[in-house]
């Protein structure tokens, strides 16, 4: 869980750079802004590791259908739900971290799913991984908004 709290970290951190109306900001060329990578990030974990493992998420249905794959920003994030994914974006680390150690047969029946990176997840272990890789992707997306925005 270490490379996903330091991945989450390096990217709010990157967040705190800019103004609310700069994180809504979608720059020429993309579409899509920094909240919205930031916010995507939160609903896929929910989704990769409960929702495929059988289990309840804990992000508002708001929440998921803003942020889940195949959306874009329709509308910018307001200050409060800026803050919300903010701290959503490490409560539910630690809750995840919590429920695998201490629960981690609530994770046994996983629905295999094929991802649009060409890979297959077929148990939480390989979604705890593949999590990884996407929240690399999408700060690496947030890196080239910065230097746009800028």
């Amino acid at each position: 869980m270490q490379l996903l709290k330091t991945t989450r970290t390096n990217f709010l951190n990157l967040l705190n750079e800019f103004s609310l109306e700069q994180i809504n900001q979608i720059p020429e060329g993309f579409s899509n802004n920094l909240i919205w990578n930031f916010g995507h990030l939160v609903v896929t974990q929910q989704l990769l590791c409960y929702k495929l493992s059988g289990n309840k998420i804990y992000i508002s249905d708001e929440i998921l259908n803003k942020y889940r794959k195949g959306t874009k920003p329709e509308a910018d994030a307001t200050l409060e739900e800026v803050e919300e994914l903010k701290k959503l974006a490490f409560d539910l680390i630690d809750k995840f971290e919590k429920d695998y150690t201490e629960n981690k047969s609530m994770f046994d029946s996983y629905s295999e799913y094929p991802t649009s990176y060409n890979y297959t997840l077929k148990s939480i272990e390989d979604a705890i991984i593949f999590n990884n890789t996407h929240e690399g992707v999408h700060y690496g997306y947030a890196l080239a908004l910065r230097k746009a925005i800028k």
